[in-house]
């Protein structure tokens, strides 16, 4: 298994919590916000990297109870995160999903 695989399942596996999943997705809208701001106003940028690590952080802290994947994967982890955001379609995925289930349960 590859470094980035490695990196990925880890953060895969720290991100269990449904509410922590979308403050996740969440942040990874933010941060794509937040580098194409770069180029209009950095001062927003530096807001989304503030807002990005409080909803990460404090879904950690309040709703997973575990440490950050970035601690001990700090850097790949970002595109991991990134990956697993577009891979899920920014939380739209579960939330299809769910709604699928609780049709056909009625």
């Amino acid at each position: 298994m590859s470094y980035y695989h490695e990196a990925k399942q880890h953060f895969i596996n720290c991100h269990q919590h449904p509410i922590n999943q979308a403050l996740h997705h969440l942040v990874n809208v933010i941060a794509i916000i937040g580098i194409i701001y770069l180029f209009v106003d950095w001062t927003v940028s530096l807001l989304c990297l503030v807002l990005t690590q409080i909803f990460a952080i404090g879904g950690h802290i309040v709703f997973e109870k575990n440490k950050p994947a970035f601690l001990k994967y700090p850097g790949i982890v970002i595109i991991a995160s990134m990956t697993w955001s577009f891979e899920n379609w920014f939380g739209l995925k579960t939330l299809l999903n769910a709604k699928s289930k609780e049709n056909d349960n009625v």
